[in-house]
């Protein structure tokens, strides 16, 4: 398995993490100062390749109520150009509350202000590839287990199986 990048886009900084090559967990890489368009797109092309990234997923902002706001529309579209410009699929995940999680963990470590403002989009772009992965494991896991219980339905020897155990 390859690789899955998370990003957390914001108009001044780009928090970037990626997953263990097993799609367990995020880490943190990269917070990347946004520029011109195409710098933004050389710079994740760059990574892209180096951590042999096969999707994207980017942060999508929702309002507490569960509707998408003007800044959605401008996360959707930088998804479609990364996507286009590198040419690889980008999803789109849940961001609420992730930047106020990744500064209350930053300030329970009591890290300074100025190093949280360096660190703190990159952690967001952990949270959100991590509750990604989880969620994603999570469906995985139900579908074995849907499988399982499926192909023991049509067996007549349901029975037999409590006495393998």
């Amino acid at each position: 398995m390859l690789r899955i990048m998370g990003l957390d886009v914001g108009d001044k900084t780009i928090g970037v993490a990626v997953s263990d090559l097993m799609g367990w967990t995020a880490q943190g890489i990269e917070t990347i100062r946004r520029g011109r368009l195409a710098a933004d797109m050389e710079r994740l092309k760059e990574l892209v390749k180096a951590y042999e990234v096969e999707r994207i997923v980017c942060g999508l902002p929702r309002n507490m109520n569960g509707t998408y706001g003007p800044r959605a529309e401008g996360i959707r579209d930088f998804g479609r150009v990364v996507g286009e410009k590198l040419d690889i699929p980008v999803d789109y995940w849940d961001e609420r509350l992730t930047t106020v999680a990744a500064q209350k963990t930053l300030i329970a470590g009591d890290m300074s202000r100025a190093k949280r403002k360096q660190v703190v989009d990159k952690l967001a772009a952990v949270l959100i590839l991590q509750n990604y992965l989880d969620a994603k494991a999570h469906q995985q896991a139900k579908a074995q287990r849907d499988a399982r219980d499926d192909d023991g339905a049509d067996s007549d020897n349901n029975d037999d199986r409590l006495d393998e155990v």
